[in-house]
C-alpha cells in the first residue's frame, strides 16, 4: 500500500507519494499562493495527488489515506482548520473538501509541526524510539511531542506550542504578545535580531563587512559566520544564543525526558558548532544530572523539508 502526504505551507504546496517503509517514492510541488480563493489551493492539492498517483502507474485503489499537514489551528477529529494565518482559512473542512475531489476513503489532518515531529519520529532521528520531542528554529519557533509513538497535542489539539514558554520574565516582546518567550530568543528572527543588536553597538565587527554595511542583509548565519574568523562581538551573539537555547531545551528534558529531542531549522546546518556546546550547557543544567546514567539524545532533524510531506503521510498508522 501506499500513503499520500500533503504539506500545505504559506509559500508552496508539496506532495509526496509515500511506500509502507516511508519513503518518498514520487513527490511535486506548486507555489501556494495565499492571495487566491482557497478553493484553487485545494484544487491545486487535489491535481497534484492526482498528478502522482497516475506517474508512479497505480490507482487510488492502492493509496491506503491521505494525510495534510496544515499550518494553524487544527481540529484533526473532524478535519477542519480552526484558523491559519499563513494560509487564510477560518473553520475550514479542509479534510471533506479533499475527499470531494479525490477517490480516496480516508483524510487526516495535522497541524505542520506536529506533523514534522511525526515524520522525525517515524522515519528520521527518532527513528527506532518510542518518545520524541522536536522544535523547529524558523521563523518562530514549532514544536511537536511523541508520546509511545503517538502525538501528543493536548485535550483540546492547541497543544505542544514549546515556543511559547517563557524563559526570560518581562523579556523580549513575542510575536504571540508575551514576553520573554522561547521563540523570541531561539528563532532565526531572534538570532538576527540578537545579531543587528550586537552590530549597533561594535561598528568595529566583523559583522558588517559580512553584510556590506546593511543591516538589512543580516540573516541567522552571520553571527556564526563572524565568530569562525575570531570576531568578537560575533562569538558574543553566538554564545548568548547557544545560552538561550540551552535553557528552553533543558526545560523541555526537565519535563518529558524524552529518548530524542530533535532540532530542526535553518541554523541546524551549523552542525557541531552549535550542537557540541548546546550539548555541553543542557547536560550540565538539567535536573538530577550529577545522577543519571541515561540521558535524551540531542540531534539535528534528519527528513529536512520532506519532514511534513512524511509525518503527514504517517497520520494514520
Amino acid at each position: 500500500m501506499y500513503y499520500l502526504g500533503i504539506d500545505l505551507g504559506g509559500t508552496n504546496i508539496a506532495v509526496g507519494l509515500v511506500d509502507e517503509n516511508l519513503e518518498i517514492v514520487l513527490k511535486d510541488s506548486v507555489k501556494t499562493l495565499t492571495s487566491r480563493p482557497t478553493s484553487e489551493i485545494i484544487d491545486d492539492m487535489a491535481s497534484l495527488c492526482k498528478s502522482l498517483v497516475e506517474r508512479a502507474g497505480i490507482t487510488f485503489d492502492e493509496v491506503e489515506y491521505l494525510g495534510v499537514a496544515a499550518p494553524g489551528s487544527i481540529d484533526p477529529v473532524n478535519g477542519i482548520v480552526r484558523y491559519s494565518n499563513n494560509v487564510k482559512m477560518s473553520n475550514y473542512p479542509l479534510a471533506d473538501e479533499l475527499r470531494s475531489r479525490l477517490p480516496i476513503r480516508k483524510v487526516y489532518l495535522e497541524n505542520d509541526a506536529n506533523a514534522a515531529a511525526l515524520g522525525e519520529a517515524k522515519a528520521g532521528a527518532g527513528k527506532g524510539y518510542s518518545n520524541l520531542v522536536m522544535i523547529t528554529l524558523g521563523t518562530g519557533v514549532g514544536g511537536g511531542i511523541v508520546i509511545d509513538g503517538k502525538l501528543y497535542s493536548g485535550f483540546n489539539h492547541c497543544g505542544a506550542e514549546l515556543g511559547h514558554t517563557v524563559i526570560e520574565v518581562d523579556g523580549r516582546v513575542c510575536s504571540c504578545g508575551r514576553k520573554g518567550c522561547f521563540e523570541a530568543y531561539s528563532s532565526a528572527t531572534g538570532l538576527v535580531n540578537m545579531t543587528k543588536e550586537k552590530m549597533t553597538e561594535d561598528e568595529n565587527s566583523l559583522m558588517w563587512k559580512l553584510v556590506n554595511n546593511n543591516l538589512e542583509k543580516v540573516n541567522g548565519r552571520t553571527a556564526f559566520d563572524a565568530a569562525k574568523k575570531g570576531d568578537e562581538s560575533g562569538l558574543a551573539v553566538v554564545n548568548m544564543y547557544i545560552k538561550y537555547l540551552a535553557c528552553g531545551l533543558t526545560n523541555l528534558v526537565n519535563i518529558f525526558q524524552p529518548e530524542v529531542l530533535c532540532i530542526g531549522g535553518g541554523v541546524c546546518g551549523e552542525g557541531d558548532y552549535l550542537l557540541k556546546p548546546l550539548v555541553e550547557i543542557v547536560r550540565k543544567s538539567e535536573y538530577g544530572a550529577e545522577n543519571q546514567t541515561n540521558f535524551s539524545q540531542i540531534k539535528i532533524a534528519e527528513l529536512g523539508n520532506n519532514a511534513g510531506i512524511i509525518g503527514a503521510a504517517a497520520l494514520g498508522l
